[in-house]
């Protein structure tokens, strides 16, 4: 009788599945019990989804929660901005993550093309529209996939200029929203849903950074007035409700400064949102310099560099990598907190959705309005999340896998 032949060793993935889930009769009978409540969960939702909701809400108001009332004539270059955003987004992803395609990318490109393949056909957008999208979704993928391919091949200098494309382009998308180079001037007041969202969010992320990098340097100063004038306008800021500050913002702004000067509603609940942002992004930073010992910043003064050049070159490159899970955190706190415009009376994703509500055309059709709203903001954060994980792998010297 011939030696039996060896019994095939079970998969890597039944391996990892029979020891995370069914390690023991107890583990096997929860993880049956919560996949079963999920199945009948998602089989509710989709019942719902499919059969019963009633989209025609979204369709017909499709536009209106994307950029308000902003001129139907003038939307081309809205969607020329949107353009050169995902080939400048495309040629970052690629240099950022290589020519490697881990598992988040995968998930990230795959959700991009559900997105741009069903939500046009979903809403029944004219061709037209559906070509936009699918360009545009193109235009981002083949960046990121040539960038990750060919991004080695060029100079570093000219990678290193590539930050700069971005203040640069925000710069030029303000021109195209607002009017500007011979462009018809387009006003704040007819600026809404995701676009007035997107603008207040990124105007806020930009300037509440700097802004709050010097609040903590400030705060941890040897000089007195700098200390606690940074000190309290942290803990005011902290201790006082968003809401608050944007009617205070909205309301004392036109009796302190003179006619004409005050600047328009938007703007100044963009001012707002960056000066409160800012309180918490010096704390984030400030936790990042007191990880640091005092050597290196002493390290620093020993080989000759004086204190500016030291804490731009040592100290806050190190404490800004301590810093960058928390403060992006707040940039997407903040990015959730426009939603609190809408009380103020500005019509951002939030209050255009609630237009759209109060319609009696569309009454009762809340849920549909709200998945839509939740859709939105969730692609937007896990965006911001991605991207932070992906810079967070690209800063930390010792990562050994990629996020």
């Amino acid at each position: 009788m011939g030696p039996t032949s060896p019994q095939p060793l079970a998969s890597p993935l039944l391996q990892r599945l029979r020891r995370e889930l069914f390690a023991s009769r107890t583990d096997g009978l929860i993880t049956l019990a919560l996949v079963g409540a999920l199945l009948a969960v998602a089989a509710a939702f989709l019942r719902w989804a499919l059969f019963q909701a009633q989209w025609t809400v979204i369709q017909a108001n499709s536009a209106l929660l994307a950029v308000g009332r902003y001129p139907p004539e003038q939307q081309w270059r809205l969607w020329l901005l949107v353009a050169l955003l995902a080939a400048l987004a495309g040629l970052s992803w690629g240099l950022l993550r290589g020519r490697a395609w881990p598992r988040n990318d995968r998930i990230a490109a795959a959700l991009l093309l559900a997105l741009a393949l069903l939500v046009p056909l979903g809403l029944q957008l004219a061709p037209a529209l559906q070509l936009r999208w699918w360009l545009i979704t193109a235009v981002l993928l083949a960046g990121r996939h040539g960038a990750g391919l060919w991004g080695a091949a060029v100079p570093l200098r000219w990678r290193r200029l590539l930050p700069l494309l971005w203040p640069l382009l925000y710069l030029l998308g303000m021109v195209l929203i607002n009017g500007g180079l011979e462009l018809m001037p387009v006003p704040p007041s007819e600026w809404g849903g995701l676009l007035l969202t997107l603008l207040e969010a990124s105007f806020a992320i930009l300037l509440c950074f700097p802004l709050g990098i010097l609040l903590a340097l400030g705060r941890r100063s040897e000089l007195p007035l700098l200390r606690w004038g940074s000190v309290l306008y942290i803990e005011f800021i902290r201790g006082a409700p968003l809401i608050t500050l944007l009617f205070l913002g909205q309301n004392i702004l036109g009796f302190l400064l003179p006619g004409g000067l005050a600047p328009d509603r938007v703007w100044r609940a963009a001012w707002v949102l960056t000066f409160f942002a800012a309180a918490y992004v010096a704390e984030a930073v400030r936790s990042g310099l007191a990880s640091l010992p005092r050597g290196q910043m002493e390290a620093a003064r020993a080989l000759g560099l004086p204190v500016p050049q030291a804490l731009i070159h040592v100290v806050l490159p190190q404490a800004l990598r301590v810093a960058l899970p928390a403060t992006v955190g707040q940039f997407i706190s903040l990015l959730q907190d426009t939603t609190l415009l809408s009380l103020i009376g500005l019509l951002d994703l939030l209050g255009t959705a609630r237009t759209v509500m109060a319609n009696p055309a569309f009454l009762g059709k809340n849920a549909e309005v709200y998945l839509v709203l939740a859709v939105l903001f969730w692609c937007c954060c896990a965006a911001l999340g991605l991207g932070s994980r992906a810079l967070e792998t690209r800063l930390n010297p010792l990562a050994t896998s990629k996020a």
